[in-house]
Protein backbone atom coordinates (compact mmCIF):
# COMPACT_ATOMS: atom_id res chain seq x y z
CA UNK A 1 0.00 0.00 0.00
CA UNK A 2 1.46 3.79 -0.85
CA UNK A 3 1.59 6.58 1.24
CA UNK A 4 -1.65 7.65 -1.18
CA UNK A 5 -4.12 4.70 -0.52
CA UNK A 6 -2.93 4.63 3.16
CA UNK A 7 -4.16 8.31 3.17
CA UNK A 8 -7.59 7.15 1.67
CA UNK A 9 -8.19 5.14 4.14
CA UNK A 10 -6.98 6.68 7.36
CA UNK A 11 -7.10 9.88 6.34
CA UNK A 12 -4.83 12.84 6.28
CA UNK A 13 -4.37 13.69 9.88
CA UNK A 14 -3.86 10.27 11.15
CA UNK A 15 -1.70 9.14 8.23
CA UNK A 16 0.84 12.04 9.63
CA UNK A 17 0.54 10.69 13.12
CA UNK A 18 0.67 7.67 11.88
CA UNK A 19 4.29 8.13 10.04
CA UNK A 20 5.38 10.53 13.36
CA UNK A 21 4.70 7.70 15.09
CA UNK A 22 6.87 5.65 13.34
CA UNK A 23 9.49 7.70 13.00
CA UNK A 24 9.59 8.10 16.65
CA UNK A 25 10.32 4.41 17.66
CA UNK A 26 13.14 4.45 15.04
CA UNK A 27 14.90 7.12 16.73
CA UNK A 28 13.17 6.08 20.38
CA UNK A 29 14.88 2.61 20.04
CA UNK A 30 18.19 3.98 18.57
CA UNK A 31 18.69 6.74 20.91
CA UNK A 32 18.15 4.51 24.17
CA UNK A 33 20.85 2.07 22.90
CA UNK A 34 23.18 4.13 21.81
CA UNK A 35 22.85 6.50 24.99
CA UNK A 36 22.50 9.55 22.47
CA UNK A 37 22.93 12.77 24.27
CA UNK A 38 24.31 15.99 23.81
CA UNK A 39 24.98 17.10 27.19
CA UNK A 40 27.10 14.26 28.11
CA UNK A 41 29.36 14.80 24.78
CA UNK A 42 29.70 18.77 25.45
CA UNK A 43 30.82 18.34 28.93
CA UNK A 44 33.19 15.78 27.72
CA UNK A 45 34.35 18.00 25.12
CA UNK A 46 34.09 21.52 27.89
CA UNK A 47 36.17 18.78 30.41
CA UNK A 48 39.04 18.59 27.35
CA UNK A 49 38.73 15.11 26.48
CA UNK A 50 37.04 14.10 23.13
CA UNK A 51 35.91 10.07 24.09
CA UNK A 52 33.31 7.93 23.70
CA UNK A 53 29.89 10.53 24.54
CA UNK A 54 31.48 12.46 21.68
CA UNK A 55 31.98 9.93 19.19
CA UNK A 56 28.20 8.92 19.52
CA UNK A 57 27.07 12.09 19.30
CA UNK A 58 29.19 13.18 16.26
CA UNK A 59 28.69 9.81 14.63
CA UNK A 60 24.72 10.21 14.40
CA UNK A 61 25.47 13.88 13.20
CA UNK A 62 27.24 12.47 10.64
CA UNK A 63 25.16 10.16 9.58
CA UNK A 64 21.78 12.74 9.53
CA UNK A 65 24.48 14.75 7.19
CA UNK A 66 24.99 11.97 4.88
CA UNK A 67 21.68 10.78 4.60
CA UNK A 68 19.54 14.15 4.02
CA UNK A 69 22.32 15.53 1.50
CA UNK A 70 22.66 11.96 0.15
CA UNK A 71 18.85 11.79 -0.72
CA UNK A 72 18.84 16.01 -1.95
CA UNK A 73 21.83 14.79 -4.31
CA UNK A 74 20.00 12.05 -6.32
CA UNK A 75 16.68 13.83 -6.17
CA UNK A 76 14.85 11.48 -3.88
CA UNK A 77 13.58 14.83 -1.77
CA UNK A 78 13.43 18.39 -2.57
CA UNK A 79 13.79 20.51 1.21
CA UNK A 80 13.99 23.55 -0.10
CA UNK A 81 10.51 24.29 1.23
CA UNK A 82 11.51 22.66 4.42
CA UNK A 83 10.51 24.93 7.11
CA UNK A 84 13.65 25.60 8.62
CA UNK A 85 14.62 27.13 5.58
CA UNK A 86 11.33 28.67 4.06
CA UNK A 87 10.98 30.71 7.31
CA UNK A 88 12.78 33.61 8.03
CA UNK A 89 15.53 32.45 10.50
CA UNK A 90 16.71 34.59 13.78
CA UNK A 91 20.35 35.12 13.99
CA UNK A 92 20.23 36.62 17.79
CA UNK A 93 17.07 33.58 18.59
CA UNK A 94 19.82 31.39 18.04
CA UNK A 95 22.77 32.82 20.22
CA UNK A 96 20.81 34.17 23.16
CA UNK A 97 18.60 31.04 22.80
CA UNK A 98 21.43 28.77 21.88
CA UNK A 99 22.70 30.04 25.44
CA UNK A 100 19.63 29.47 27.12
CA UNK A 101 19.29 26.07 26.13
CA UNK A 102 22.53 24.72 26.48
CA UNK A 103 23.13 26.04 30.04
CA UNK A 104 19.43 24.48 30.90
CA UNK A 105 20.84 21.50 29.32
CA UNK A 106 23.56 21.10 31.59
CA UNK A 107 21.07 21.65 34.89
CA UNK A 108 18.48 19.06 33.33
CA UNK A 109 21.65 16.74 32.82
CA UNK A 110 20.23 16.42 29.63
CA UNK A 111 18.61 17.61 26.49
CA UNK A 112 14.97 17.33 25.84
CA UNK A 113 15.36 14.30 23.62
CA UNK A 114 17.68 12.27 26.32
CA UNK A 115 14.63 13.42 28.98
CA UNK A 116 12.07 11.89 26.71
CA UNK A 117 14.19 8.71 26.32
CA UNK A 118 15.13 8.30 30.11
CA UNK A 119 11.31 9.21 30.83
CA UNK A 120 10.33 5.82 28.79
CA UNK A 121 12.66 3.77 31.26
CA UNK A 122 11.10 5.02 34.60
CA UNK A 123 13.00 8.01 35.08
CA UNK A 124 10.98 10.23 37.08
CA UNK A 125 13.35 13.06 37.39
CA UNK A 126 12.87 13.34 33.34
CA UNK A 127 9.37 12.79 33.68
CA UNK A 128 8.97 15.70 35.53
CA UNK A 129 11.41 18.03 34.18
CA UNK A 130 9.83 16.89 30.47
CA UNK A 131 6.65 18.28 31.64
CA UNK A 132 8.24 21.44 33.02
CA UNK A 133 10.06 21.81 29.15
CA UNK A 134 6.93 21.36 27.39
CA UNK A 135 4.79 23.62 29.59
CA UNK A 136 7.85 26.64 29.05
CA UNK A 137 8.08 25.34 25.66
CA UNK A 138 4.26 26.36 25.28
CA UNK A 139 4.23 29.61 26.79
CA UNK A 140 6.86 30.60 25.04
CA UNK A 141 5.32 30.23 21.55
CA UNK A 142 1.79 31.40 22.54
CA UNK A 143 1.43 32.03 26.29
CA UNK A 144 2.90 34.48 28.32
CA UNK A 145 6.31 34.56 27.24
CA UNK A 146 5.89 34.55 24.06
CA UNK A 147 6.42 39.00 23.96
CA UNK A 148 9.58 38.13 25.32
CA UNK A 149 10.50 35.47 22.89
CA UNK A 150 9.40 37.91 19.93
CA UNK A 151 11.23 40.73 21.16
CA UNK A 152 14.43 39.30 21.69
CA UNK A 153 14.10 36.80 18.46
CA UNK A 154 13.45 40.09 15.93
CA UNK A 155 16.72 41.91 16.90
CA UNK A 156 18.48 39.94 14.05
CA UNK A 157 16.82 37.60 11.45
CA UNK A 158 17.83 36.44 8.16
CA UNK A 159 17.11 38.82 4.72
CA UNK A 160 13.97 37.98 2.00
CA UNK A 161 11.84 35.91 4.46
CA UNK A 162 13.65 32.78 4.41
CA UNK A 163 16.16 31.03 6.43
CA UNK A 164 19.99 30.78 4.31
CA UNK A 165 21.30 27.97 3.03
CA UNK A 166 24.74 27.60 4.06
CA UNK A 167 26.20 25.49 1.43
CA UNK A 168 24.20 27.91 -1.21
CA UNK A 169 25.60 30.82 0.28
CA UNK A 170 28.58 29.59 0.21
CA UNK A 171 28.32 28.50 -3.53
CA UNK A 172 29.70 24.96 -2.78
CA UNK A 173 28.92 22.48 -5.22
CA UNK A 174 26.60 19.49 -4.78
CA UNK A 175 27.30 16.70 -3.11
CA UNK A 176 29.57 18.22 -0.91
CA UNK A 177 27.28 18.51 2.52
CA UNK A 178 27.23 14.31 1.34
CA UNK A 179 31.11 14.74 1.50
CA UNK A 180 31.33 16.54 4.72
CA UNK A 181 29.06 13.64 6.32
CA UNK A 182 31.31 10.84 5.40
CA UNK A 183 34.35 12.85 6.87
CA UNK A 184 32.98 13.58 9.90
CA UNK A 185 31.82 9.90 10.08
CA UNK A 186 35.03 9.09 9.82
CA UNK A 187 36.34 10.95 12.79
CA UNK A 188 33.69 9.89 14.69
CA UNK A 189 34.75 5.90 14.34
CA UNK A 190 38.34 6.64 14.59
CA UNK A 191 37.58 8.22 17.96
CA UNK A 192 34.73 5.27 18.88
CA UNK A 193 37.94 2.81 17.81
CA UNK A 194 40.61 4.60 20.28
CA UNK A 195 37.68 5.01 23.28
CA UNK A 196 37.15 1.48 22.56
CA UNK A 197 33.02 2.09 21.99
CA UNK A 198 31.18 -0.83 20.46
CA UNK A 199 30.09 -1.88 17.17
CA UNK A 200 26.40 -2.48 18.85
CA UNK A 201 26.84 1.60 20.13
CA UNK A 202 28.23 2.96 16.64
CA UNK A 203 25.01 0.67 14.80
CA UNK A 204 22.44 2.54 16.98
CA UNK A 205 24.11 6.02 17.52
CA UNK A 206 23.74 5.77 13.34
CA UNK A 207 20.07 4.88 13.59
CA UNK A 208 19.72 8.44 15.05
CA UNK A 209 20.88 10.12 12.60
CA UNK A 210 19.09 7.62 9.97
CA UNK A 211 15.88 8.56 11.85
CA UNK A 212 16.49 12.40 10.70
CA UNK A 213 16.89 11.13 7.12
CA UNK A 214 13.70 9.51 7.34
CA UNK A 215 11.73 12.15 9.01
CA UNK A 216 12.49 14.33 6.24
CA UNK A 217 11.70 11.47 3.45
CA UNK A 218 8.11 10.97 5.52
CA UNK A 219 7.37 14.21 5.56
CA UNK A 220 8.25 15.14 2.56
CA UNK A 221 6.48 12.04 0.47
CA UNK A 222 3.35 12.93 2.96
CA UNK A 223 3.58 16.91 1.25
CA UNK A 224 3.70 15.64 -1.95
CA UNK A 225 0.19 13.56 -2.20
CA UNK A 226 -1.48 15.53 1.12
CA UNK A 227 -4.51 17.64 -0.05
CA UNK A 228 -4.21 19.76 3.34
CA UNK A 229 -0.76 21.72 3.48
CA UNK A 230 1.93 19.36 5.37
CA UNK A 231 4.81 20.69 6.75
CA UNK A 232 8.37 19.33 5.61
CA UNK A 233 9.99 18.58 8.73
CA UNK A 234 12.01 15.83 10.91
CA UNK A 235 13.10 15.09 14.89
CA UNK A 236 12.34 18.15 17.02
CA UNK A 237 11.09 18.25 20.64
CA UNK A 238 10.22 21.95 21.42
CA UNK A 239 7.61 22.35 19.11
CA UNK A 240 6.25 18.86 18.98
CA UNK A 241 6.48 18.47 22.92
CA UNK A 242 4.46 22.10 23.56
CA UNK A 243 2.01 20.61 20.62
CA UNK A 244 1.37 17.01 21.98
CA UNK A 245 0.91 19.22 25.58
CA UNK A 246 -1.84 20.98 24.00
CA UNK A 247 -3.70 18.13 22.14
CA UNK A 248 -4.19 16.00 25.46
CA UNK A 249 -5.72 19.12 26.51
CA UNK A 250 -8.16 20.28 23.77
CA UNK A 251 -11.09 18.33 22.80
CA UNK A 252 -10.48 19.15 18.84
CA UNK A 253 -7.15 19.08 18.03
CA UNK A 254 -5.88 17.33 14.94
CA UNK A 255 -2.90 14.72 14.67
CA UNK A 256 0.41 16.03 12.78
CA UNK A 257 3.10 14.13 12.43
CA UNK A 258 5.01 15.97 14.95
CA UNK A 259 2.34 15.19 17.51
CA UNK A 260 2.58 11.46 16.69
CA UNK A 261 6.54 11.78 17.05
CA UNK A 262 6.98 12.06 21.16
CA UNK A 263 4.41 8.71 21.30
CA UNK A 264 6.70 7.21 19.15
CA UNK A 265 10.36 7.99 20.59
CA UNK A 266 8.71 7.38 24.02
CA UNK A 267 7.15 3.58 22.43
CA UNK A 268 10.51 3.13 21.43
CA UNK A 269 12.84 3.89 24.07
CA UNK A 270 10.41 1.68 26.61
CA UNK A 271 10.58 -1.23 24.53
CA UNK A 272 14.14 -0.63 24.04
CA UNK A 273 14.91 -0.51 27.36
CA UNK A 274 12.41 -3.49 28.77
CA UNK A 275 13.93 -6.14 25.91
CA UNK A 276 17.59 -4.66 27.98
CA UNK A 277 16.18 -4.93 31.32
CA UNK A 278 16.57 -0.99 31.97
CA UNK A 279 13.96 -0.34 33.05
CA UNK A 280 14.06 1.25 36.86
CA UNK A 281 12.10 3.94 38.75
CA UNK A 282 14.01 6.61 40.14
CA UNK A 283 12.93 10.00 41.94
CA UNK A 284 14.86 13.02 42.55
CA UNK A 285 17.62 12.93 45.39
CA UNK A 286 16.48 16.25 47.07
CA UNK A 287 15.09 19.65 47.35
CA UNK A 288 18.29 20.69 45.68
CA UNK A 289 18.64 18.30 43.06
CA UNK A 290 15.09 18.92 42.09
CA UNK A 291 15.46 22.71 41.77
CA UNK A 292 18.22 22.41 39.49
CA UNK A 293 16.41 19.97 37.25
CA UNK A 294 13.33 22.06 36.60
CA UNK A 295 14.96 25.06 36.34
CA UNK A 296 17.51 23.34 33.57
CA UNK A 297 14.14 22.37 32.01
CA UNK A 298 12.22 25.69 32.12
CA UNK A 299 15.60 27.15 30.52
CA UNK A 300 15.63 24.47 28.23
CA UNK A 301 11.90 25.09 26.61
CA UNK A 302 12.51 28.96 26.65
CA UNK A 303 15.88 28.68 24.80
CA UNK A 304 14.86 25.92 22.69
CA UNK A 305 11.78 27.90 20.85
CA UNK A 306 13.80 30.78 21.45
CA UNK A 307 16.79 29.17 19.20
CA UNK A 308 13.89 27.59 16.47
CA UNK A 309 14.79 24.18 17.63
CA UNK A 310 16.40 21.86 20.39
CA UNK A 311 19.63 19.98 20.63
CA UNK A 312 18.01 17.43 18.15
CA UNK A 313 15.82 19.70 16.18
CA UNK A 314 18.76 22.65 15.56
CA UNK A 315 21.96 20.50 16.19
CA UNK A 316 21.14 17.07 13.82
CA UNK A 317 18.18 18.15 11.93
CA UNK A 318 18.59 21.45 10.92
CA UNK A 319 21.88 21.53 10.41
CA UNK A 320 21.66 18.58 8.36
CA UNK A 321 19.92 20.86 5.91
CA UNK A 322 22.53 23.52 6.43
CA UNK A 323 20.27 26.03 8.41
CA UNK A 324 22.54 28.93 8.98
CA UNK A 325 20.70 30.14 12.30
CA UNK A 326 20.60 25.97 12.95
CA UNK A 327 24.64 26.09 13.05
CA UNK A 328 24.77 28.98 15.58
CA UNK A 329 22.29 27.60 17.41
CA UNK A 330 24.34 24.36 17.96
CA UNK A 331 27.81 26.65 18.62
CA UNK A 332 25.79 28.13 21.17
CA UNK A 333 24.65 24.77 22.55
CA UNK A 334 27.94 23.96 23.21
CA UNK A 335 28.98 27.35 24.74
CA UNK A 336 26.43 27.37 27.16
CA UNK A 337 26.99 23.71 28.11
CA UNK A 338 30.86 24.67 28.66
CA UNK A 339 29.66 27.41 30.76
CA UNK A 340 26.99 25.73 33.05
CA UNK A 341 29.71 22.68 33.79
CA UNK A 342 32.13 24.83 34.58
CA UNK A 343 30.28 26.77 37.03
CA UNK A 344 28.02 24.41 38.45
CA UNK A 345 29.81 21.17 38.37
CA UNK A 346 33.18 21.37 37.16
CA UNK A 347 34.41 23.56 39.66
CA UNK A 348 37.71 22.42 40.14
CA UNK A 349 38.99 23.72 36.94
CA UNK A 350 37.60 27.28 37.22
CA UNK A 351 38.90 27.58 40.94
CA UNK A 352 42.58 26.05 39.29
CA UNK A 353 42.61 28.87 36.63
CA UNK A 354 40.97 31.63 38.40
Amino acid sequence: MDIASLMDWLGDSNTKGLAGLLVGVVFGVAAQRSRFCLRASAVEFARGKIGPRTSVWLLTFATALFWTQGAMFFDIVNLDEARILAIPGSISGAVIGGLIFGVGMVLARGCSGRLLVLAATGNLRAVISGLVFAVFAQMSLYGWLSPVREALAGIWTTPNGRNINVLEAAGLPDGFGMLMGILFAIYAIYIAYKNKVGAKVLFFASGVGFAVALGWYTTFSLSSVSFEPTSIESLTFTGPSANTLMYVLESNAVLSFSIGLIPGVFLGAFVAAFFARELKLQGFEGGASMRRYLTGAAMMGFGGMLAGGCAIGNGVTGTSVFSLTAWIALTFFWIGAKIADTLFDNRTVRFATA
